[in-house]
This record gives structure tokens, sequence and C-alpha cells, in this order.
């Protein structure tokens, strides 16, 4: 049995059955779950969460589902001590929370698990978003594990590796010729004449419940305890202030102690509303037009970026905003000190994080956990130049010829 009540409208206080909508009808600001945390309280503990599975589900009780749920495994991926990038960048305790692992190698996975779910308790037979790539599939894998028609609208430039990626579940894919915010313009238009759940719009309350997940995990995998800084992506805001509600509802269910984390938010330099709002000051995130690689956070019109930001002041933390050349430099700092490859977001906040450091924002010994979002196949185009091999005939002798040219041509 779900804990959740109402959805509150998260400006007017405005409170509305559980339902299909996102809006509120007075002020139409964004909706979201409201708890009966004093009731949760009581039955929540370290000790229930840990014995449950290893997923996103182990937090069943701090969702709001109440039917069977439909999971694909999601979830509890690996916080990994990154000793070896740590020290490139001068962090004794740097921690990678690495979401590339989910089923279909991004976080969206946790998001529409939550959101499926409630999809299927509110008897829609039909799933559908708007997305840069990763969102259509998720929500196509997760409409064909429950049975569901899919149709994913994605901007016609998507990368080529994450159409192969979405088209294998076999959803209806609607390419826009046109920006990411020109698609969600026009679903919003859609969701009005078909019945159809869209995951990031009629039931965007239900989907953002599912990102605090990752806040849960980070907690508990570090023995149930908030770190200091935490530096994630923000494309439309909502993963970056999610990950901190995640902390807090742990911190007033008695789970953790008071939450001090710093809190610093990641964007491309080609698509930066929220980063340009905190640097000059203002309360207002002004829509910039996209122009970056990093596709997935090309969101020039943040629909909680007024969110964002106020979290990112509010816990003492930042905002800073990386260029293309940068973040590609913290791909391959990532994959050739830890292992990880990871799309051109984890580039933009492994590059971000590098600024953040040199700049004295994070201090060396600070625990600090930086999220991963994203698997590095689905960008594979961006760190392309890297396929340099050693072309030998089928001789040993040709091979010890090349390799002491490659040794005598290269650097140091």
């Amino acid at each position: 049995m779900s804990y959740a009540r109402t959805l509150r409208c998260r400006k007017c206080g405005r409170e509305y059955p559980l339902g299909p909508v996102n809006l509120c009808d007075f002020c139409f600001s964004p909706l979201e779950v409201n708890y009966d945390y004093k009731s949760m309280a009581k039955d929540v503990s370290v000790e229930k969460i840990t014995s449950g599975p290893s997923s996103i589900w182990r937090y069943r009780d701090l969702l709001p589902a109440n039917d069977e749920v439909v999971d694909l495994g999601t979830g509890f991926t690996p916080l990994t001590l990154a000793a070896n990038l740590g020290r490139e960048l001068g962090l004794t305790q740097l921690y990678l929370k690495n979401d590339c692992l989910n089923p279909t190698y991004s976080f969206k996975d946790r998001a529409v698990s939550v959101a499926v779910t409630k999809a299927q308790e509110f008897g829609f037979t039909t799933l559908a978003c708007a997305s840069t790539g990763n969102l259509a599939a998720s929500v196509a894998a997760h409409a064909a594990k429950a049975g569901l028609k899919a149709y994913v609208f994605l901007t016609s430039d998507v990368e080529p590796e994450k159409l192969v990626g979405i088209a294998v579940y076999n959803p209806t894919m609607v390419a826009v010729e046109g920006s990411y915010d020109q698609v969600n313009r026009l679903c919003g238009k859609i969701v009005e004449k078909y019945h159809w759940g869209f995951i990031n719009i009629n039931l965007r309350p239900y989907y953002a419940e599912g990102s605090k997940t990752l806040g849960f995990e980070v907690a508990e995998q570090l023995g149930w305890r908030s770190p200091d800084c935490i530096v994630a992506p923000a494309a439309s805001g909502l993963l970056f202030t999610r990950i901190y509600k995640g902390l807090e509802e742990l911190s007033l269910l008695g789970l953790i102690g008071s939450v001090n984390t710093h809190m610093y938010l990641a964007q491309a330099a080609g698509c930066s509303p929220i980063v340009n709002a905190f640097q000059v000051g203002s309360q207002h995130v002004h829509p910039v037009r996209p122009n970056t690689i990093a596709k997935s956070i090309a969101i020039g019109n943040p629909a909680d970026g007024y969110y964002a930001l106020r979290v990112a002041r509010q816990s003492g933390g930042g905002a800073c905003a990386v260029t293309d050349e940068e973040l590609v430099a913290g791909m391959k700092l990532l994959a050739q000190t830890e292992g990880i490859f990871a799309e051109a977001v984890g580039g933009v906040v492994i590059a971000g994080l590098k600024k953040l450091v040199a700049s004295g924002m994070i201090k060396r010994d600070e625990l600090t956990a930086v999220f991963l979002t994203g698997a590095g196949l689905k960008t594979q185009e961006a760190v392309a130049d890297v396929v340099q091999p050693l072309l030998i005939q089928p001789t040993p002798e040709s091979f010890e010829e090349v390799l002491g040219e490659q040794k005598i041509n290269s650097p140091g």
C-alpha cells in the first residue's frame, strides 16, 4: 500500500487526487506527489530496505506504487571509489555513481519504471514520450515488458547509436524536425487528443519520483549518510532536484542525519540556461537555443530550471558549464583513469568536476559523489578520434617494425 496521498502544487500548495495530471489548474505550476510521512516513518527502516530486492523497488515504501510494479531490474548500480581519477583531480574521497549499467543504459529507467507502473494502475494501454534518445529507449523497453503500445517522439538529429537502441523494442518512432523543446510542445498538444500515458507530461509527477532513488542509493551505499558534495548533470533540472529530495526524505524519516550536501550542477556551454541564471544571480531561467554535442541534456527551456537553481543556491552549491571540447576530454579522462565509458553527458560532469575542484569550490578531502547517467556506446562519435590502430602485416617482423616506429613517434 502506497503512502502517496495526493498531488500537491509546488507553488501554491493546492492539492489534487492522485491521477494522470501534472499542472495546477490555478497557477499552472508543476504538481508533485505528497506523502503521509508520519505513517511512512512507522513502517520504513534500514532493516526493511536492505532486505528488499537489489533494485529501486527496495524503496517501494517511499514511492507512489500500489499495484504490481513494472521492473526490469533497474537501480542499485555501483558506487565506486574513484582513486585514480581522484588523484588526477586532487580529491581523496571521490565516488562515481555509475548509472550507465541500468537495463537500457541510462538513469531514465528509474523514472520510467515508476511512471509505467502508475500508467498501468491508471488503465493506460499506450505509452508515449518526448525524448532526446535515452527516455525513448527506456519507455520502449518498459512498454514491451508491460505489454503496452509505445509512441516515442524524437528530435530528428538523435545519434544513430541511440536509434538502434530504441527501435529494437519495436515502438512507433516519430522523428520531429525541431529542437527538444519543440518536440515537447507538440506532445503537449497531442496528449489533449489521445488517451495515452505521456511519461514526461501527464505522468510527470510519478516519473519524477523515480529519480530520487539515486539519492536513496548513494546514501545507503555510503553507510547511511549524505555526501559532502554532489555533482550531477542538468537538462530539465528534474533529476538534480530529485537527488536532493531523496536525501531530504531519508533525513526526514530518521534514516540518515541532517543533509549538509552542497549540490553542484553541470551543463554544456552550448545549452546552459540554468548555469547562466546562477552565474548572474537571477531568479529566472531564460531559454536558450541548444548547440552542443551533449544532446541528452540539450533542453533550452528547462521545466524545472527554477527549482534546480534554488537547490543549488540553498545547499551552498553551485553551477558550471563546459565546452564541447572540455566534455570530450572529460569522457576520455574518465575512461582512461577509471575504465568507465560514459556518454557525452558524463564528460560534462567530469569536466565540470575538474573546474569546480580547480576553483576551490570542492575541497580536497570532501566526500564527493559524481553521477554518470548514461553509457558511452550511445554517443561514440564524440570520441571516435581515439581509434588509431597500428596497421601491420601478419608477421612478427612487421609488428616489431611498426611498433618501433610507433615508439619513436610517440610523445615523450
